[in-house]
């Protein structure tokens, strides 16, 4: 799989929603993230940045009622633009993990691109929002964007009082065991990393 290749779109229209996403994963980091939802785009700029992935989201949705609908509808289409950004996932190094720590949080996250989708979500939030964003939204994106990227995802609060912090050290520690976890690992070009060959 050439770096050229890795890239993925994805976009999705409900009565409720308009979710469009560009992501290459070979990137530097740039983030044009337009949501309607403050917090979630600042979330998705820090995943973006720390991945080293180039990402554009473009979304609408009834606010009016809350971020729920947007704040899932960018999880599935981001899932399925990384899926397809991955191909057949030759050569990826497949499994990654990866702990950050934001001032008193401390989160720690594992990856497995395994085509099986899965959320282990053990994180609480001592607070009910972040400004008007609703933090039990944090776990509704990530089960979104695993059950439609197709991987297995363990996120693990370690500590935290914060809720901002705990959040932010959530995405970037995910930002970070992604970004790990596509790379192409060097003696196993070519190959797909399972004994199925398949993933």
């Amino acid at each position: 799989m050439t770096k050229k290749a890795r890239s993925g779109e994805a976009e999705r229209t409900t009565h409720e929603t308009s979710v469009r996403v560009e992501l290459r994963l070979d990137g530097s980091g740039q983030a044009d993230i337009q949501t309607g939802v403050g917090f979630l785009n600042h979330m998705l700029e820090l995943l973006a940045r720390h991945a080293r992935f180039d990402l554009t989201v473009e979304g609408s949705g009834d606010l009016e009622v809350d971020a729920h609908h947007t704040t899932e509808d960018v999880g599935i289409v981001l899932g399925n633009a990384f899926r397809k950004a991955l191909g057949a996932k030759e050569g990826i190094t497949r499994f990654a993990d990866a702990s950050v720590p934001m001032q008193a949080s401390l989160a720690h996250v594992s990856v497995d691109i395994s085509g099986r989708p899965f959320l282990s979500f053990n994180a609480r939030f001592p607070t009910a929002k972040v400004g008007d964003f609703d933090v039990e939204l944090v776990g509704e994106f990530l089960q979104a964007f695993a059950s439609n990227a197709g991987i297995t995802l363990h996120v693990d609060l370690v500590r935290g009082d914060n809720a901002h912090h705990i959040a932010e050290a959530i995405f970037k520690a995910l930002a970070r065991a992604l970004r790990a976890a596509v790379a192409i690992d060097p003696e196993a070009r070519g190959e797909v990393p399972s004994t199925k060959g398949t993933l």
